[in-house]
């Protein structure tokens, strides 16, 4: 049987996506690219706001539409806060909640009676994520939010935290790292809140990957910032551990921040960011901002964007806010009307750009080990431009011959000349 797997939303659902993959395989099941090819379609859906939740049921009809004979099991966040709704969709086999998505691909093969076991099933080879055009992959280790942001439906989706053991974690590293992969990426709805459940903290656990792999590359998903000890500054002197963390702000004014019932002043959160400066030069934070929520007043809007403006991003993930039905914020007095943030929503964009275009040209004549993808474009009869990541996450592209492979290598580049959304290199050979 082929199984074609999607997913909408955050990292988290790409790496529940990658270990399905792996339960699929050893099975004895394929995984195809193409929705089309597939007896079963399996879709991580997102609820995180209410455009996503729109996009989830568009995206179950469009896959029934285009093939009907497949069967098609929905999971994620949509599936979870709309389980009724979901099981309503026309062609919709199966709704497996996320409580239960651990057992997902066994619910799946038994529900809808797909057990029969192929004749060469197998221990995966070549690893499921090569065949959907990726060179890094998402490992979970974690589950579940212990806080209640007042903008966020995820916590209510996902649950309490669960964090998965260690030795779990290293051995499924290990597994990547065997099958070619050079960068894993460790995520979770709660990433710094990892080992609450299990009497361990995250330091411990990246200290144990570091320890017990070879893995070349380890980066971290979207980290809340007011949970990072002093130990885990220190395992970035380890050059294995990526400079570049994702610290969702969300707003630079304090009294905005204490109505989204965020643990992390603004004082705090600088605090943080020029520490990792001080220690590596050029680590690159990028961030989530939420314009117009609820209450926000020019005055707090003008504070916000002087801190971002201050502070300095590589890049930002900026959300015009939407009211979400099941949030606190939802029932706030003083709801922003749309004009106003379209307004400060492009002021964000056009700063961000600016910022973004500064961090590329304060990396410029630096030389970085890049991690190089699959995807090239040509320049000529006989180039090609191909595309990687440095260590600090920022995009490069570099001209090679046409015959020549540079994917999955970690090779390094000499940055050049800033462009809009890539730095132009030279490999350093």
């Amino acid at each position: 049987m082929l199984v074609h797997l999607q997913t909408l939303g955050c990292r988290l659902n790409e790496a529940e996506l990658e270990t399905w993959a792996q339960d699929f395989k050893r099975a004895g099941h394929g995984i195809t690219a193409q929705p089309e090819a597939a007896q079963l379609i399996v879709l991580n859906s997102c609820a995180v706001t209410q455009d996503a939740a729109r996009k989830s049921r568009q995206l179950i009809r469009r896959i029934h539409r285009d093939n009907p004979q497949a069967k098609l099991v929905v999971s994620g966040c949509y599936a979870t806060l709309n389980q009724q709704q979901a099981e309503a969709e026309m062609g919709v086999d199966l709704v497996i909640g996320n409580q239960d998505k651990d057992k997902l691909v066994d619910l799946a093969l038994s529900e809808l009676n797909l057990t029969s076991m192929p004749a060469q099933a197998t221990e995966p080879g070549e690893f499921s994520l090569f065949t959907r055009g990726r060179q890094r992959a998402f490992v979970k280790v974690q589950d579940g939010c212990r806080y209640r942001c007042t903008f966020c439906i995820v916590t209510v989706a996902r649950g309490e935290e669960k964090s998965r053991p260690i030795e779990a974690i290293i051995e499924e590293i290990n597994t990547l790292h065997q099958q070619g992969i050079a960068e894993v990426v460790l995520t979770g709805v709660h990433l710094g809140g990892y080992g609450s459940d299990q009497d361990c903290n995250l330091a411990d656990l990246i200290q144990a990957i570091l320890a017990q792999t070879d893995i070349p590359r380890i980066r971290l998903g979207s980290l809340e910032p007011w949970e990072l000890t002093d130990s885990f500054f220190e395992l970035f002197d380890n050059p294995r551990l990526m400079p570049h963390l994702h610290l969702p702000l969300q707003s630079g004014s304090d009294s905005v921040l204490r109505r989204m019932a965020r643990r992390c002043k603004t004082q705090e959160f600088s605090e943080i960011i020029n520490r990792l400066r001080r220690q590596i030069p050029h680590f690159n934070v990028t961030t989530d901002i939420i314009v117009g929520f609820p209450g926000e007043t020019e005055q707090e809007w003008q504070e916000s964007f002087d801190y971002i403006a201050a502070t300095g991003f590589g890049h930002i993930h900026s959300f015009t806010y939407s009211r979400r039905e099941g949030t606190k914020a939802s029932s706030l007095p003083g709801q922003v009307n749309n004009s106003l943030k379209k307004q400060r929503s492009a002021a964000l964009h056009r700063l961000a750009e600016e910022m973004k275009l500064k961090f590329y040209q304060d990396n410029l004549g630096r030389e970085f080990s890049v991690l190089w993808e699959g995807y090239s474009e040509p320049c000529g009869e006989d180039r090609q431009r191909v595309f990687g990541y440095t260590p600090n996450y920022l995009k490069v592209g570099c001209i090679v011959s046409r015959n020549r492979s540079v994917e999955n290598q970690l090779i390094t580049a000499r940055l050049t000349e800033a462009g809009q959304n890539w730095i132009a290199g030279e490999l350093a050979e």
